[in-house]
Parts: C-alpha cells; sequence; structure tokens
C-alpha cells in the first residue's frame, strides 16, 4: 500500500501507523470517538453503532469534575484506507448528531 496520505491530520496519523511498523495492508482494530454531551446521548449512540457493526464502550470523561461530557468509542477491524477512515468518521458523525454528539477523532495501535 501506498503512503502517500494527504497532508491532514488523518494522513498524518495513518504515517505514523505505518511508521511504526503496522502492515497497512491488512486489518487492524481502529477505535472511532464520538463525543457525547451526557449518558443518555452516548447510551444512545452506542446503540446506533453496535446496530452499524461496530464494538462499543462508554465512558465518562472526567467524573471526579462537574462536567458530563461523556465518549462513545465505536471499534471496527478494518484495513486503515484514508478514504474508509474519513467514511467511517463520517458515518461516526451520522450517528451521533441525532442525539447531541459528533465525532472525535480515531485512533489504533496498528498491528505491528
Amino acid at each position: 500500500m501506498s503512503m502517500d496520505y494527504p497532508k491532514d491530520a488523518d494522513g498524518d496519523a495513518l504515517r505514523r501507523v505505518a511508521n511504526d511498523g503496522s502492515d497497512m495492508a491488512a486489518p487492524m482494530s481502529i477505535d472511532f470517538i464520538a463525543a457525547a454531551p451526557d449518558r443518555a446521548a452516548a447510551e444512545a449512540i452506542g446503540q446506533a453503532a453496535r446496530g452499524a457493526g461496530f464494538d462499543v464502550s462508554i465512558r465518562q470523561d472526567d467524573p471526579g469534575s462537574n462536567a458530563s461530557s461523556w465518549t462513545c468509542t465505536c471499534t471496527r477491524s478494518m484495513v486503515a484506507d484514508y478514504d474508509d477512515i474519513v467514511a467511517t468518521q463520517a458515518q461516526i458523525d451520522r450517528l451521533a448528531q441525532p442525539h447531541g454528539g459528533h465525532a472525535d477523532g480515531w485512533g489504533t495501535f496498528g498491528n505491528a
């Protein structure tokens, strides 16, 4: 696979994953993050993401503070292809928006 990724945040992240020794042609577990305003929204986003085939975990961002923001991590095993990463982030955003949430990036430990 070519490492000729666009010069943007997603391309930079993919270059880092490749430079860390991952096989970019092989699937890896990728976490897509959805930010949610509260627990109910995070649970609803999680339910929608599960229905779309993601593994889901939900956590409160800072349990010791008065803030009530939550994170829904939507995980999928896939090849880390730039276009697929961008499309999956858009999918997470579409799943989150009806519940007051939004896509908030992605991450992976790769497959090295």
